[in-house]
């Protein structure tokens, strides 16, 4: 029997592969792209990338490829090519949806997660190498009904009109500007390569009403890097402002 197998992310990122393939082998490296900071991220690290999978390497042809393997058939291939030198392929490839425990008919969350991370796996490599990351997040936000909805509070619900590369500004409630560039865009959320005092990047994921009633939620995800400790701080105030007052007077009040 054949076991079916899609592919959920594929990224090109413009760094070689002998830099790019630590990212998934070493935990320290792991720990700069993958999940969010919080207390149980180092063991979920060691456990995922260093005791589950299974490591191998090919050559076909002009291609070199390096890939990891999980029990339950996940599949992280990162590939280089002669024709594209100095570029590395990486991609995740899972099984089908048939018996998937994850899976309700409408949102995978290993999915998203994968989309997410495999993202924010390319940020680091390229913009940040070499660099620690610290994170912060807010996850299960209420998404709000139709005329006072989370993301149109925030300053952010326009960003779906804007194409992948194209630059965008958002006004928070405070006042404040948010610009940026868009860096990927799928049906359940998208990531923006922040401009500032650093280049952070910034995920959103959403859950509809039809997985996540009666609304549906939000789930964001910000990775800065190179900050230090005042400024983060700072960063992280504006933060917890932001998504305090972009909350639905619903989920506000109640």
């Amino acid at each position: 029997m054949t076991l079916e197998l899609r592919e959920v992310v594929s990224v090109d990122i413009p760094v070689p592969l002998a830099t790019v393939w630590p990212y998934v082998r070493e935990p320290q490296l792991v720990h700069r792209w993958f999940g969010w900071d919080y207390d149980g991220l180092d063991d979920e690290i060691r456990s995922i990338f260093a005791a589950e999978p299974l490591e191998a390497h090919d050559v076909v042809g002009e291609a070199t490829i390096h890939t990891l393997t999980w029990p339950h058939h996940d599949v992280l291939t990162a590939r280089s090519t002669v024709s594209l030198p100095g570029h590395t392929r990486l991609s995740v490839t899972r099984r089908s949806h048939q018996g998937v425990s994850t899976f309700d008919g409408i949102r995978d969350e290993v999915d998203e997660g994968w989309i997410a991370f495999v993202h924010q796996l390319a940020f680091a490599a390229t913009v940040h190498p070499g660099e620690e990351r610290r994170t912060l997040s807010a996850f299960g936000l209420d998404a709000g009904t139709p005329g006072d909805r989370l993301l149109d509070n925030a300053g952010i619900a326009g960003i779906r009109s804007v194409p992948v590369g194209g630059h965008v500004q958002a006004r928070r409630p405070d006042g404040t500007l948010l610009g940026g560039t868009i860096d990927y865009m799928t049906p359940m959320q998208f990531g923006l390569r922040l401009h500032g005092i650093s280049a952070i990047y910034f995920v959103i994921m959403e859950t509809p009403a039809a997985a996540s009633p009666p609304h549906g939620t939000v789930n964001a995800i910000l990775s800065t890097y190179g900050l230090d400790d005042g400024t983060f701080a700072e960063v992280r105030d504006r933060w917890d402002h932001w998504w305090a007052a972009s909350m639905p007077r619903a989920a506000a009040t109640s």
